[in-house]
């Protein structure tokens, strides 16, 4: 039996539909479930899977008072940060998820803290980090 994840991430983005398609390419997130609002045009929410862990999403409804986007090429206050076992895992992520349409903060490179690490932009305007631990030398 899997342990719930007690921390889950939840985006608000301008775009639901087409940032849960660019997570899946970027990603490989795994849709679970997609609620449409009653206008037929916004998503209400949305539960993903990326790496084993949830992210849930929305579009921005302004009228009932609910949480804003990022502002484009603004700065994100706060980022998702995506653990990976190996860091060939972080540098295929980084690749697809550039090819998909991210921009690229910071290109994997190996850390002081002995990670691989890599930070992007995606086209919504929320940061992720990439990081995995590097292997232990004898």
């Amino acid at each position: 039996m899997q342990m719930a994840q007690s921390v889950v991430p939840y985006l608000t983005v301008k775009g639901a539909n087409e940032a849960i398609d660019f997570y899946k390419k970027a990603f490989g997130a795994t849709e679970n479930s997609r609620m449409p609002a009653q206008d037929g045009k916004r998503i209400m929410h949305a539960d993903l899977t990326i790496n084993g862990g949830s992210l849930f999403l929305s579009d921005e409804f302004p009228e009932h008072g609910g949480s804003s986007a990022p502002a484009q090429g603004g700065n994100p206050p706060v980022a998702v940060a995506l653990a990976f076992g190996a860091p060939v895992d972080v540098d295929r992520t980084y690749k697809q998820a550039v090819d998909a349409g991210a921009k690229s903060e910071l290109a994997p490179e190996d850390t002081f803290w002995k990670a691989r690490f890599a930070m992007l932009i995606d086209p919504f305007g929320h940061r992720w980090m990439l990081n995995a631990p590097l292997p232990a030398h004898k």
